[in-house]
C-alpha cells in the first residue's frame, strides 16, 4: 500500500454515518478528517455534528455526555451546548460563557444517510449532496427494494480513486471478468456537481450500434465525497458510494445499492432475487475495492489516447475541492503527461 499523495481534507459533502445508527437521544462517535466527532440526536429529532471536546476542560462529548432535550451535557462539569455548538447552560453559574463554541458542521439526512460538509476554510456548502432518486428524471424509492449495504472501514485508499473508476472504460473486462464495453455519452465536468453516463455494449458483438443498446448507466457525482448511479437494462439498480477520510492516510468506505421491483412476480421470490441482485452488484464494487486498497497515485499515468480525455477532465475537476487547488503533490494530467505505453 502506498499513502495517498492528495489532500485527505478536501471540501464537500462526506457520508459519516447512516440515519438509524442514531436515535433519539443516542451520542454516536465518530473520526473524520484527523478530528474527533460525535453525532447526536435531540428529542425533536434533529441530528447535529460537531467536534468531540467540551470547550471548558475538554472532556470528550462521546464518552457519557448525554442529549437533554435540544442540548448535550457534558459528564465532567454539565455543561450545556446547543446545536449551534454554544454555551447555553452551566449549571453552577447564573449565565453561559458566550465567548466559547463547538465547532458544528452542516448536516444533512438522505437517502439513509447522514452527510456532514467540510471545508478546511470554513465556507458553507455551495452545492448539493446527490439524492439517488431524486438526481435523475424518474423513479422513488417505493419503486426498490430495501437499501443493502456495504461498510469497510479504514483502507488506504483516497475518494479519488473512486471518483476516476467513472471514467476508467477498459477495468471492466480485467477486474469485472465481464465482456462489458462502457461506450461514454456524457463527460460533464462544468460544475462541483458531475456527470457521467455511458451505454454497455458487448465485447466481439460487432453488428451492435450504439443506438440499439437499452442498457446502461448514468452517474452524479457530488464533488469527491459522494456518487449516486442510475442503471438500466440488464438490472436495474441504484447505488450510492461514499468515501470519507478518517486521517491522513485512510478513509472509510460506504456503498448502498437499490434493486428495481418488478410487478406481477411473488413477493417473497421478487424480494430473495432482489437480495442476490444486490450481493452481486456489492461484490463488483469489492472487487474495485481490492485494487484501490492497495493502489499508488500515479502522478503522471501512462494513458492511452482512448483514457485520456477521461481522465485529463476529472483530474482537472478535481482540483477545486483541495485547499491548495491542485491536491498537494498531485499534478494535473495533461496532454504533456500523455506517455504511451
Amino acid at each position: 500500500m502506498a499513502k495517498p499523495p492528495l489532500s485527505m481534507k478536501p471540501t464537500g459533502w462526506f457520508q459519516v454515518a447512516w440515519c438509524d445508527e442514531i436515535g433519539v437521544g443516542d451520542v454516536h462517535r465518530m473520526k473524520y478528517f484527523s478530528q474527533d466527532m460525535v453525532a447526536w440526536r435531540a428529542a425533536s429529532g434533529r441530528l447535529t455534528v460537531m467536534n468531540a471536546y467540551c470547550e471548558h476542560l475538554g472532556a470528550h462529548l462521546g464518552y457519557g455526555g448525554r442529549v437533554v432535550g435540544e442540548v448535550l451535557q457534558c459528564p465532567f462539569h454539565g455543561w450545556q451546548w446547543s446545536q449551534q455548538g454554544r454555551n447555553v447552560c452551566i449549571p453552577y453559574q447564573d449565565r453561559p460563557n458566550r465567548g466559547r463554541r463547538i465547532r458544528t458542521y452542516p448536516v444533512i439526512e438522505r437517502n439513509e444517510s447522514v452527510y456532514i460538509w467540510h471545508d478546511v476554510d470554513g465556507r458553507q456548502p455551495f452545492f448539493d449532496a446527490p439524492d439517488v432518486f431524486a438526481s435523475f428524471d424518474e423513479g422513488s424509492a417505493a419503486d426498490y427494494h430495501p437499501q443493502q449495504r456495504l461498510y469497510r472501514p479504514g483502507l488506504e485508499l483516497h475518494p479519488q480513486y473512486v471518483l476516476e473508476n467513472g471514467v476508467d472504460f477498459a477495468h471492466f473486462r480485467y477486474v469485472h471478468r465481464t465482456p462489458i464495453v462502457p461506450v461514454f455519452t456524457r463527460h460533464d465536468f462544468a460544475a462541483p456537481v458531475s456527470y457521467v453516463d455511458f451505454t454497455i455494449t458487448f465485447e466481439g458483438d460487432d453488428g451492435q450500434q450504439i443506438e440499439d443498446v437499452n442498457s446502461g448507466v448514468q452517474a452524479v457525482n457530488g464533488g469527491l465525497g459522494v456518487a449516486v448511479t442510475k442503471s438500466w437494462g440488464m438490472v436495474d439498480n441504484r447505488t450510492i458510494s461514499a468515501i470519507t477520510p478518517v486521517d491522513g492516510s485512510t478513509s472509510d468506505v460506504r456503498f448502498m445499492v437499490y434493486i428495481g421491483r418488478t410487478t406481477g412476480k411473488d413477493a417473497a421470490r421478487a424480494e430473495l432475487r432482489a437480495r442476490e441482485f444486490g450481493r452481486e452488484v456489492i461484490r463488483q464494487f469489492e472487487q474495485d475495492i481490492e485494487i484501490w486498497a492497495h493502489q499508488r497515485y500515479s502522478d503522471r499515468p501512462a494513458l492511452t489516447p482512448d483514457e485520456l480525455a477521461g481522465f485529463t477532465a476529472i483530474r482537472t475537476w478535481a482540483t477545486q475541492f483541495y485547499p491548495d487547488g491542485r491536491g498537494s503533490s498531485a499534478v494535473e494530467v495533461s496532454a504533456a503527461s500523455l506517455e504511451r505505453p
